[in-house]
């Protein structure tokens, strides 16, 4: 989720937990010790655990949105425009913690973003999509020489600014 979708009424650790509670039979010592886990994996310490979210910075709330992702090790994780309204270093940040945790637990990461730059940094493959189709699917050291002119003025409006013509 763009706002990590953490309930700003639980704390990180019952946020964290949540999955865990409602979809295993493990005790709340075996749940904790995966919420500190699934922290760490996140690089956050344990000492934020009884904090709530609002008490957060941005960048930490998404790690702790992913923290939750992770906690019952999933193969997938379908990501919604992770870096939305961080700084450009807390972006890539995340960015980086994306591909750690593809390598670490050998997820497969399904990245929707409208940041370009961070999009090839962590694909091994883009597929661009215009009007809902998908116009050209490649790895990102191939998409800026597309053919395909929605995919070009796609890469220019990161740029440049607001599409025009057609797009």
């Amino acid at each position: 989720f763009q706002s990590a979708a953490l309930l700003a009424s639980m704390t990180i650790h019952d946020n964290i937990a949540l999955p865990l509670v409602e979809h295993t039979r493990k005790s709340k010592k075996e749940i904790r010790d995966i919420v500190i886990e699934k922290l760490r994996l996140v690089f956050l310490n344990e000492d934020i655990l009884d904090l709530k979210p609002d008490s957060l910075s941005g960048g930490m709330r998404k790690r702790v949105g992913i923290a939750r992702a992770i906690a019952l090790d999933p193969e997938i994780i379908l990501y919604d425009e992770p870096t939305t309204g961080l700084d450009p270093v807390i972006a890539q940040g995340i960015n980086e913690l994306i591909v750690t945790l593809q390598k670490k637990l050998g997820v497969t990461s399904i990245v929707i973003s409208h940041d370009i730059p961070g999009a090839k940094f962590i694909s091994d493959r883009m597929a661009m999509l215009f009007k809902g189709v998908i116009e050209e699917d490649l790895p990102p050291d191939r998409i800026d020489s597309s053919p395909s002119p929605a995919v070009q003025q796609l890469l220019k409006a990161e740029t440049k600014g607001p599409l025009t013509e057609d797009f």
